[in-house]
C-alpha cells in the first residue's frame, strides 16, 4: 500500500471514529441523575477514550496530506503545525470532559449535602477548561483546513471543490465560534465536527485514489 493510500485510510478512519464519538457523546443531563450516572459515565469514558485513540490516527493522515501538498510556500507544513496544536488542545478537552468530569460528578452525587457546593464549583471549573480547550481545537484546526485548502487551490493537487469548501467553511467556523453564534456544547461542537468530517473524508478519499509519489515533509 502506498503512503498516500495509508494516509487516506488514516483520515477516513479518523472521520469514522469522530462521528461515532459525537453520535454517542452523552450530555450533562445523562450524568447528573443518580439513577442514570453509572450508565452515562461508562458511555462518557468509552466515547472519549475512542476520541483519544482516534486523534493520533487522524494526525498520521494529516501528516500524509501535508506531505502530498508540500511546496516551497510551506502552506501545508504550516497547516500541519496548526493541526498538531489543535490535536493537543482536543486531547486535553477529552480528558477534562470525558474522564475527569464523570469522577467529579460522582463525588458530588455521593458527597454530604454540605460538600456539594464545593464539588459543583469543581465541575463548573472542569467545564470551563473543557470549553477553552475545545475552542482552541476548533480555531486551530479551522486555520489548518484553510491553509490546506489554499494549498490545494494553488497546486491543483486535488479537486478544486475541496479547496473551495475549506476556504469558505473554515473562516465561517472561526467567526461563528468567536462571535458566540455557535456554542461548543454537544450539538454545536458536533455540527462543527460534522463539517470538518466532510472535508477530511473527501481529502482522505482523494489521497486514497492518488497515485503520485509524495515528497519528504522537509522538502
Amino acid at each position: 500500500m502506498t503512503d498516500n493510500r495509508m494516509s487516506g485510510a488514516a483520515l477516513i478512519t479518523g472521520v469514522i471514529g469522530s462521528i461515532i464519538t459525537m453520535a454517542f457523546h452523552p450530555t450533562a443531563h445523562n450524568l447528573m441523575p443518580p439513577d442514570q450516572f453509572a450508565h452515562g459515565a461508562r458511555i462518557s469514558i468509552a466515547t472519549h477514550a475512542l476520541a483519544l485513540l482516534v486523534m493520533p490516527v487522524f494526525f498520521l493522515g494529516a501528516l500524509g496530506l501535508s506531505r502530498r501538498l508540500m511546496s516551497p510556500n510551506r502552506l501545508a507544513l504550516a497547516a500541519l503545525v496548526f493541526y498538531g496544536f489543535g490535536v493537543t488542545a482536543v486531547l486535553s478537552a477529552a480528558v477534562f470532559g470525558g474522564i475527569v468530569s464523570p469522577d467529579l460528578i460522582h463525588q458530588m452525587i455521593t458527597a454530604p449535602a454540605s460538600m456539594r457546593d464545593i464539588w459543583n464549583a469543581a465541575i463548573h471549573f472542569d467545564g470551563a477548561l473543557n470549553q477553552a480547550f475545545a475552542m482552541m481545537f476548533v480555531v486551530a484546526t479551522s486555520i489548518a483546513i484553510l491553509l490546506w485548502s489554499t494549498a490545494i487551490l494553488r497546486s491543483n493537487s486535488f479537486a478544486r471543490a475541496l479547496g473551495i469548501y475549506g476556504c469558505i467553511f473554515a473562516p465561517l467556523t472561526i467567526l461563528a465560534v468567536l462571535s458566540g453564534h455557535i456554542r461548543l456544547n454537544v450539538h454545536g461542537f458536533g455540527a462543527i465536527i460534522l463539517g470538518q468530517a466532510i472535508w477530511f473524508f473527501s481529502a482522505g478519499v482523494q489521497l486514497w485514489r492518488d497515485k503520485n509519489i509524495t515528497l519528504p515533509i522537509a522538502a
